[in-house]
């Protein structure tokens, strides 16, 4: 065959692929799923979307006879259909080809999926192994590469669903194991109640799928009281938060760093005197945002003698955002750290502040790549110009907490900045290490007016659920806000408005299970997936004919062919 024959054969063998009705079916309800996805995330909030979602992306993988690569299509188009709108704020202000691009790469992630999810579907409870593999992708995208990218995961969505307190059990992996669950369980109950509506195996089949609807509301169900009992506490503290904004938007808000420094300064004064005129009252502590004085108050005397009489007038300690110049002592270099620092209204800058994290002093773990650093610079400032105005940052490390002394009573606030909220880890370290409250010091101000800050705050408040405690969020540009350990905002400001937000709210000192438990869920999910997966690449283990029924199927296939054999030789 000729290489124009064999090319004519392709071209002709992919238009009766495109042009296949189920193939149009399938695609429709893959990239129909994704929308749903996107819709369930704030600011809308539809959280029954995710349901709908997975729903849909069931029913396209469950067809009999589905091969491969299909599944790894129909997860692809699920995910370029989900990734593409939920993170337009990427390439808000350098440009469309990094948002394209991470959004190619992470429906990547669902392509992965979909190929996994053909293959384990073949196992009996299928809406369980479906979860299993969504959840275990989820992890694998969360985690890797550069420590991954874990926005967008399904139980970030779920705001104001009844399945949210799960994540007081299993935190976030859990929620979306509900969510995979119940809308598996939905799908392959139309589907095969349809394909076998007078079988057997159609009664089995309900049987499985419905359970696997109504077990997860069950168990969200009765978590709820246990998630309401860590709302009350007998210990409460009265937190502010200051939201001072930027003069413009646009990505040199760093080069504006004095008017942001002042800005944060005359709305804590605003604060101070709406105190003293006695329509506020008087916090315990006051929370400034991430790069809130992205001046080193620790070498600059101007912003020191600034923050200390604010401070001493305040009469309480102010948590501030900035960035610090660190020398290592054996090299002589430096580098810098996003840092949280107490200023105390006696002492001034923490004791701490110029050595390095200490109960005075948080330093950001999780740094963000291609923002706060660049890996492989000099490779990937062949796309775009903007590579070179990733920072130089270097992750800092300690308990994840900062020990906040208000009129002699001590405070252990947990601190996860920005974008450490989006992984399970940054919370789940400082709740172990005694933090009473959490605090998400974030800046925005660089993705304008998109959707990521509220798909941000969604984080915080799942944090809330998941250890049972109050949140305060304090962020330069907004949106700024109070979560209860339920969940719920007790008060937020707009987005790029000056405000200040003050509340009283309970300290809670006790953990949940989920906390308890950290990322072990997670990890038996994805031990499950990957045993699954081998028993289906060795075929021929006992354990495999067990669970799929080919051994069974093998036997009657000899019977068969003896049958023939004897027919053929005139035995019978």
């Amino acid at each position: 065959m000729s290489l124009a024959e064999r090319y004519d054969r392709v071209v002709a063998a992919t238009v009766r692929t495109v042009t296949d009705r189920r193939y149009l079916l399938r695609t429709g309800m893959s990239v129909a799923g994704g929308i749903a996805m996107w819709a369930s995330f704030p600011p809308r909030n539809l959280w029954f979307f995710g349901i709908v979602s997975l729903a849909l992306l069931c029913g396209a993988l469950s067809e009999p006879g589905l091969r491969l690569r299909s599944g790894a299509w129909c997860g692809f188009a699920f995910g370029l259909a989900f990734y593409l709108p939920l993170l337009p704020w990427i390439g808000v202000y350098v440009g469309p080809l990094p948002w394209i691009a991470l959004s190619v790469v992470l429906a990547g992630y669902t392509a992965l999926f979909g190929l996994i999810a053909v293959v384990l579907m073949r196992f009996p409870a299928r809406a369980l192994w479906f979860a299993l593999a969504w959840v275990s992708i989820e992890w694998a995208r969360s985690s890797f590469p550069f420590g991954g990218f874990p926005w967008g995961r399904t139980g970030f969505g779920q705001i104001g669903s009844p399945l949210l307190s799960l994540a007081a059990l299993g935190g976030v992996p859990l929620v979306s194991f509900a969510v995979a669950v119940i809308g598996a369980g939905i799908a392959l109950l139309i589907a095969d109640g349809y394909r076998d509506r007078s079988s057997l195996r159609s009664v089995r089949v309900l049987a499985a799928a419905g359970a696997a609807i109504i077990i997860a509301p069950i168990a969200a169900a009765a978590t709820w009281p246990s998630v309401n009992a860590h709302n009350t506490s007998r210990d409460s503290i009265t937190i502010a938060a200051i939201q001072g904004n930027v003069p413009r938007l646009g990505l040199d808000f760093n080069a504006q760093r004095e008017a942001v420094l002042n800005n944060h300064i005359n709305e804590t004064r605003a604060l101070i005197d709406a105190v003293h005129a006695g329509s506020v009252p008087r916090p315990d502590f006051i929370l400034w945002p991430e790069d809130s004085s992205d001046i080193d108050p620790t070498i600059n005397l101007d912003a020191s003698q600034m923050l200390d009489s604010l401070a001493r007038s305040a009469g309480v300690p102010i948590v501030i955002g900035t960035v610090l110049e660190n020398q290592d002592p054996d090299t002589g270099n430096t580098h810098e750290t996003n840092s949280m620092l107490v200023w105390d209204p006696n002492a001034g800058q923490p004791a701490d502040a110029t050595v390095g994290p200490g109960p005075g002093r948080y330093d950001k773990r999780i740094i963000q790549p291609f923002g706060e650093y660049l890996p492989w610079r000099s490779f990937f400032r062949l796309f775009s110009s903007y590579a070179d105005m990733a920072g130089n940052f270097h992750p800092g490390s300690g308990p994840g907490v900062l020990k906040i002394n208000s009129g002699g009573t001590w405070t252990t606030v947990g601190v996860s900045t920005c974008w450490e909220v989006a992984f399970d880890r940054s919370a789940e370290k400082s709740v172990r290490n005694g933090a009473q409250i959490l605090a998400v010091p974030s800046n925005n101000a660089t993705f304008g007016r998109t959707q990521m800050t509220y798909q941000q705050l969604a984080m915080s408040q799942v944090r809330a659920v998941e250890h049972g405690r109050t949140v305060v969020v304090a962020a330069t540009s907004g949106v700024s806000a109070i979560v209860r350990p339920n969940g719920t905002v007790v008060s937020r400001t707009g987005i790029f408005e000056p405000g200040f937000l003050v509340a009283r709210m309970p300290l809670h000192s006790d953990k949940t299970i989920a906390t308890r438990l950290g990322a072990i869920p997670l990890y038996l999910a994805v031990i499950a997936t990957i045993v699954g997966l081998l028993v289906v690449m060795v075929p021929r283990t006992r354990f495999n004919e067990l669970i799929t029924g080919r051994r069974r199927d093998r036997g009657a296939r000899v019977d068969a062919r003896g049958a023939r054999d004897t027919d053929d030789n005139g035995s019978h």
